[in-house]
């Protein structure tokens, strides 16, 4: 029989009053608490990241503060970097691919409460992953809803709510986000990456 965790990763119903849930939140908050009290030139920053979310290659950088439910469930490429104010709550995978730049105040959502109201009312809800591929930047204050898949060398413009999933080499921009256009290769190697 699946443990409640199990169900949540393999995007089953599961319920997140669970022991082993409550006690990864907890820990989750206790990190997050503490990696936001200081900044990532403290002596402390890398231990205390590392702890949080496990794998991170020593190249990934996560600006404090930052808030996430359980960290281990958040998987960052080399080079990928989010800045200030990031909020990823990771009950499903969220994987970014390689030198993927998230803007300040950027948030990743993989929770889905049920629709119907009575169920809604229990302790449960599904997850589903989010992908991002590998040199895509969004801007600032972007959203991602569950199960979206951004793919690579995309731009998601400042204040985007990304519902659909988004192809390779697109501009995708407003609420909910639409490709505006194709990106060129000419202009994603001459794209500055510091547009936050």
């Amino acid at each position: 029989m699946k443990t409640e965790m199990e169900k949540m990763r393999s995007g089953e119903l599961y319920r997140f009053d669970d022991e082993e849930m409550q006690a990864s939140f907890a820990r989750a908050k206790r990190l997050c608490a503490k990696l936001n009290r200081i900044s990532t030139v403290h002596k402390g920053y890398r231990k205390l990241i590392e702890a949080l979310v496990p794998d991170l290659p020593a190249t990934a950088e996560i600006c404090p503060p930052f808030h996430c439910d359980h960290g281990h469930g958040l998987h960052m490429g080399e080079h990928s970097f989010m800045n200030y104010g990031c909020v990823v709550l990771d009950s499903a995978s969220v994987i970014l691919g390689h030198h993927v730049k998230l803007g300040p105040c950027c948030k990743l959502f993989t929770p889905q409460h049920p629709i119907d109201y009575m169920e809604r009312r229990e302790p449960q809800e599904q997850a589903k992953p989010i992908t991002i591929g590998n040199d895509t930047w969004l801007g600032g204050n972007v959203t991602v809803c569950p199960g979206v898949t951004i793919g690579q060398r995309c731009i998601i413009a400042a204040g985007s709510v990304v519902i659909h999933d988004i192809p390779d080499d697109s501009l995708a921009a407003g609420n909910p986000a639409v490709v505006k256009r194709k990106l060129t290769r000419e202009e994603t190697k001459s794209a500055s990456t510091t547009n936050d």
